[in-house]
């Protein structure tokens, strides 16, 4: 079997087992994500080596570091991206497609820099700047709704829809 589909058969018993583990060590969990637009108002986007579709990048706040801190280190990690300026968050959505602990921060990100393209690894397989309205494809339907409300002027979701 392919090392792709062994991934994909093994995703959802990892992410349990690791969703038991942080139901006992964290009460709570928070995440980040970033919703980072270009000069010409293209999105960038991160395709992970362990989950399926094409994702905002982001993660998990660490104990003791706040949400802007995570979300500086994960998009640094994730797609070499280093904020300028302050972002705006634009909302907090609680995701029971995850837990029925986890809430994510999102934030807009416009005053950047990125420093090289990203070198696909272990955690990131792919990434890049895609036109809101050219979305690739397996994009996740959390991501598609959080781009149409930022980009598009929905109103804001209070549950990030899942995958």
């Amino acid at each position: 079997m392919p090392q792709s589909k062994i991934r994909i058969a093994l995703e959802p018993a990892i992410r349990r087992v690791m969703h038991t583990y942080w139901r006992f060590v964290r009460g709570m969990t928070l995440g980040v994500r970033g919703l980072v637009i270009d000069a010409q108002g293209r999105v960038f986007l991160v395709k992970h080596g362990y989950v399926s579709g094409w994702h905002l990048p982001g993660g998990g706040v660490e104990t003791g570091e706040s949400a802007l801190e995570a979300l500086r280190r994960e998009l640094r990690e994730e797609g070499n991206i280093e904020i300028g300026g302050v972002p705006q968050l634009f909302g907090f959505y609680f995701n029971r497609h995850v837990s029925r602990r986890d809430h994510v921060a999102l934030y807009v990100v416009r005053d950047f820099r990125q420093i090289g393209i990203p070198e696909p690894n272990r955690e990131i397989v792919a990434s890049g700047f895609f036109d809101p309205s050219d979305l690739p494809e397996g994009t996740t339907r959390g991501t598609r709704a959080r781009i149409a409300e930022v980009i598009g002027g929905h109103p804001p979701a209070e549950v990030w829809v899942g995958a």
